[in-house]
């Protein structure tokens, strides 16, 4: 019996432990809170930088358009938007980069992050 119990525990944690499905189609309708300054599907500039190829790209580096000094300063070192870098900012744009131009207060749910590097990693394919 305690191995029953411990079995089904052990299996009900895994359950728990694991990351949640990334869904891509989800991932687009968060987007939707990001497009009206921001596009992901084509390289044209809004109010702020297109986002096409965002993960793996060097910080600051989208042709044409002016960033903010924050901006720069924070990708002077050579920082690139990888998935974890991408997840902290998409969370809470101005503590990651301080000074940021940037209104939006970020994404509140860790699903949604999830879902949006998941649709941006669906346009590189």
């Amino acid at each position: 019996m305690k191995k029953t119990i411990f079995l089904l525990a052990a299996v009900a944690a895994a359950f728990v432990v694991q990351p949640a499905f990334a869904d891509a189609d989800a991932g687009k309708k968060v987007f939707n809170k990001c497009k009206a300054c921001h596009d992901a599907e084509k390289e044209v500039n809004k109010v702020g930088p297109h986002l096409v190829g965002i993960i793996g790209r060097p910080v600051g580096s989208v042709e044409g358009f002016k960033y903010s000094k924050a901006n720069q300063e924070f990708g002077a070192d050579g920082k690139v938007w990888d998935e974890e870098l991408l997840k902290a900012y998409l969370a809470k744009p101005r503590d990651v980069v301080k000074g940021t131009t940037m209104a939006f207060a970020g994404l509140k749910k860790e699903e949604e992050i999830t879902n949006i590097l998941e649709y941006f990693k669906s346009l590189a394919q």
